[in-house]
């Protein structure tokens, strides 16, 4: 029987009900093989226990002949493809509960596989995006924040710019057709700074208690 652990969510990927003037234009999320290797250091960890093998090999080879000397190496090598493993399943996990959503008014990312949050970025906080682009189209897209917005790399990750982690960098993690997205992205993220900011002021503080309408 299919379950969806999200089957609470009014809209897909968003924790409410979207209002009538706003409407999704893109959502997606991270391809689980490449997020393992570029969140999680799958090429890393099989090169580590490959150079193992290697080296035991290289340590028996003096003490008994080369064939039983490569089969001293076939542990390290089992052990890195269980490993690999382990990290492809924790990727495919995090890949299956991402989703990443743009709309003409913000950047909202509903991450998590244990604890799931939304984050809503407005493009008013978004000061600049940054887009990392492979061969294959897959890539990512990091958010450069601006104001007082501040979020935990600890949190966030993986779906962060890696290593940025005094000024948190939120980011679409290898995302399929990057190039299409950081296109929509900015052609929205334009669209809606560019529109005049309309000021709603109490009328019992005057024009000092003015506040920005949402």
């Amino acid at each position: 029987m299919h379950h969806d652990d999200f089957k609470f969510e009014p809209v897909k990927g968003l924790p409410e009900a979207l209002p009538a003037d706003e409407e999704i234009l893109w959502q997606g999320s991270p391809n689980p093989m490449r997020l393992a290797k570029e969140a999680l250091g799958l090429n890393w960890v099989l090169g580590y226990f490959v150079l193992l093998a290697v080296w035991r090999v290289g340590v028996s080879s003096g003490d008994v002949p080369l064939t039983i000397a490569m089969a001293h190496g076939i542990p390290f090598l089992l052990a890195g493809i269980l490993v690999c493993a382990i990290l492809y399943g924790v990727a495919t996990v995090q890949a299956r509960s991402t989703v990443y959503t743009l709309t003409n008014k913000r950047v909202a990312m509903r991450i998590g596989a244990a604890l799931t949050m939304t984050l809503n970025l407005p493009y008013v906080c978004i000061g600049n995006a940054n887009a990392a682009i492979r061969k294959n189209g897959t890539g990512t897209i990091a958010f450069e924040l601006i104001g007082e917005t501040r979020l935990s790399y600890l949190m966030t990750w993986p779906h962060v710019r890696p290593w940025y982690m005094s000024r948190t960098q939120p980011a679409f993690r290898a995302i399929p057709d990057t190039a299409k997205v950081a296109r929509i992205f900015a052609e929205a993220a334009e669209t809606r700074v560019s529109q005049p900011q309309v000021k709603r002021i109490d009328p019992n503080q005057g024009a000092s208690g003015a506040v920005a309408a949402e």
